[in-house]
């Protein structure tokens, strides 16, 4: 199965994708969507054109996108908001499936500690994908979404396994 990791943001949304077989997991591609413009519409075009080139190029089964957070500066939590909307529209426009995850349930899995800082996701995601170059550190979220999403993914295909197999 391919996953991609999607960090949302408006300035920088970072991307990881990874291959996982069974218990095997490897590093694809990683890297961060730039938005250009200054009008809010402009940056969200290219974001959104700049995604789209990504799924299309390394073309995941499935998608994890980070949750947002609300933040004291509203105006700052609905731009993110609206990044995370390319973030969510691109894949589903690629007929994915997408889980959602909230930074803490992120940081726990990759971690096991759901408020790690950025360094100690970043030092993770580098333990779990040996010999990985991450180009920064939204790229590492996004990869640490990647990783997170294929881990939750393959232990909800365990349990309807199990539950088929017992004939629930």
């Amino acid at each position: 199965m391919r996953v991609i990791g999607i960090d949302p943001g408006l300035r920088n949304l970072g991307w990881g994708v990874i291959d996982t077989d069974g218990v095997r997991i490897s590093h694809v591609a990683n890297g961060t969507c730039h938005s250009t413009g200054t009008e809010l519409a402009a940056r969200l075009l290219s974001l959104h054109v700049q995604l789209t080139e990504i799924v299309t190029r390394y073309a995941p089964d499935t998608a994890g996108v980070e949750q947002t957070f609300v933040n004291k500066d509203g105006a700052g939590t609905l731009k993110l908001g609206q990044a995370r909307g390319i973030a969510m529209l691109v894949p589903a426009q690629a007929g994915l499936s997408i889980g959602e995850y909230a930074p803490n349930k992120i940081k726990k899995t990759v971690v096991g500690v759901g408020h790690a800082d950025k360094t100690q996701v970043a030092h993770m995601v580098k333990m779990q994908l040996p010999g990985v170059v991450i180009t920064g550190p939204d790229a590492a979220d996004a990869l640490a979404i990647a990783l997170c999403h294929a881990f939750h993914a393959r232990a909800g295909n365990t349990l309807s396994a199990a539950l088929a197999r017992a004939g629930a």
